[in-house]
């Protein structure tokens, strides 16, 4: 008898396990597959295609803003304000590739332009010559009037810079970043000295490679010199940054009855290569 127990339990313990049901729907259902295009972080990767298609979408994005910016600086402001209005399109276009651009400067001579008016009276009333996406007037306390070829913001004034809506004498602070694009460059800074009042300030920045005359850009003192022969007098050059120069003008209090003939210097296209 107990002979039997002991081949009984030596049976039970040989019997072999029932397997786990690979087949079982639940155990498909829980069983996860590894997708070669995620990674272990469960995003997926780009593929080659969809890399190769973002180079071609930014190579064209680049070639579009070259060839818009080259025509801004070829043309007069009459000619860049009927391209604009023939495809508005195309100053966003431009706008996003300027945006770029700009990305890679360590520093943006505007910034400079909103430290210098956050420490000059509030109540000074500016006019943004060539604002783009307004940035000046949205940073300031300042009453701003922003001028541009299109208006895609409710507080920008589309026109012609050399011909605005403001009267004369009515502005304290005319500002001209990065935008004395044109051929007719001077005829902005002339509108700029009609609506500014007497002991208004000028501020001016530009690329630095524009006034290089070792690289073909215009003669700085000569430009400065025209700018105040138009009734200006000259307070402050800043040549410190490497991109970008900033000049500081005044209006003169009384104005010459007369005006003589000013030599404006040519000043150099801002073109970007090709690649």
């Amino acid at each position: 008898m107990e002979e039997e127990r002991t081949q009984s339990k030596k049976r039970k313990r040989n019997k072999p396990r029932k397997s786990q049901n690979n087949n079982n729907p639940s155990h498909q259902k829980n069983k996860v597959t590894h997708d070669p295009n995620q990674s272990s972080s469960g995003l997926a990767h780009p593929t080659k295609s969809s890399t190769f298609l973002d180079k071609m979408r930014a190579r064209l994005s680049g070639g579009h803003f070259r060839m818009i910016n080259e025509k801004l600086y070829t043309c007069c402001g009459k000619e860049a304000l009927d391209y604009f209005k023939d495809d508005p399109a195309l100053f966003d276009m431009y706008h996003t590739g300027y945006q770029e651009q700009m990305s890679h400067w360590p520093e943006q001579p505007v910034n400079i332009i909103m430290k210098w008016l956050k420490n000059h009276n509030p109540s000074l009333v500016v006019a943004d010559f060539g604002c783009g996406d307004g940035r000046l007037a949205k940073n300031v306390k300042n009453k701003v009037f922003s001028f541009d070829l299109v208006s895609n913001d409710p507080s920008v004034i589309a026109c012609d810079m050399s011909k605005t809506p403001l009267d004369s004498s009515v502005i304290d602070v005319a500002v001209f970043c990065l935008s004395l694009m044109g051929t007719n460059y001077q005829n902005y800074l002339k509108e700029a000295h009609r609506v500014l009042k007497p002991c208004g300030w000028l501020l001016i920045a530009e690329v630095k490679s524009r006034f290089d005359p070792n690289t073909g850009g215009a003669d700085p003192k000569k430009f400065s010199k025209a700018v105040c022969d138009l009734g200006y007098s000259s307070v402050l050059k800043d040549y410190s940054n490497k991109m970008f120069v900033l000049l500081y003008f005044k209006k003169k209090d009384k104005q010459k009855s007369e005006m003589k003939e000013i030599e404006w210097p040519e000043l150099k296209p801002c073109l970007y290569k090709r690649r």
